[in-house]
């Protein structure tokens, strides 16, 4: 697909996520550093989210990849990962973070909505934030659904439903305990400071549209942040999130 096709959400978050790219290596640098995967803003320990889970031998693809680390600890659990990414320079640091840890492994620029592989080409579906933040789910979830095989899983993170409609339009506010938006009729939510656009959806809808694309919904993390914690996200505080979910976990499967 040419540039002039793709969707205008799709260029605007290339252009932004090309301009961020520098603000995400150090984090990059440290997340292909880890010996045990940790999850999100809180740095949740991969075994009490288990996302990972009975990965030895499969087929992965990592929508919205960004510096790769994700795929990285795939592969270091014996799966064989591709990372594709809507950022070019995002995949510039995964490449360099491949030689420097010895590490090969696809990494494609695209829009994960519509991956080059053929169908049921995978065992695993796996997005932190990714493409299940900065691409349509009306997309990108029937995507995953074609990319996965009978039975393959599907495992996403992303922003809290509650945060994001407690969350102010004014750059850097952290989000507050008032709605400071309508969940009905709202799905891509735009901000005044920059040109990025995200997707979120409201359970309800997610689940109807998960099981409309052929999933099985398995299981739905709201994530409290533990005591102690703090977080380079601007968004939202440690004190906000112990209180109400800022993220939330999603594992489904395909229906064999």
């Amino acid at each position: 697909m040419s540039d002039e096709d793709l969707p205008d959400y799709v260029l605007r978050n290339r252009g932004k996520w090309d301009a961020w790219a520098p603000e995400w290596v150090a984090g990059g640098e440290c997340n292909w550093a880890r010996t045990e995967p940790s999850w999100g803003m809180w740095g949740i320990p991969e075994a009490e989210l288990r996302m990972l889970d009975d990965v030895a031998g499969k087929d992965a693809i990592e929508l919205g990849c960004g510096t790769a680390y994700v795929s990285a600890w795939l592969a270091r659990r014996g799966a064989r990962p591709v990372g594709i990414d809507n950022s070019a320079k995002q995949l510039e640091t995964a490449r360099r973070l491949q030689k420097e840890h010895g590490l090969e492994f696809p990494l494609i620029h695209g829009n994960g909505e519509s991956a080059p592989f053929p169908d049921a080409s995978f065992d695993l579906v796996i997005s932190e934030y990714g493409v299940a933040t900065w691409a349509d789910p009306y997309r990108w979830i029937p995507e995953a659904a074609r990319l996965l095989r009978p039975g393959g899983r599907l495992v996403f993170l992303v922003n809290g439903y509650l945060q994001i409609l407690c969350q102010p339009d004014e750059e850097n506010v952290p989000a507050t305990d008032r709605l400071a938006r309508d969940q009905f009729g709202s799905y891509r939510f735009e901000w005044s400071s920059d040109e990025s656009v995200e997707f979120h959806l409201a359970h309800g809808e997610m689940i109807r549209l998960l099981h409309a694309s052929g999933f099985e919904v398995e299981d739905l993390i709201e994530i409290q942040a533990p005591e102690g914690t703090t977080t380079r996200c601007e968004y939202v505080t440690s004190e906000w999130a112990r209180r109400w979910p800022s993220e939330e976990l999603w594992k489904a499967r395909t229906r064999t």
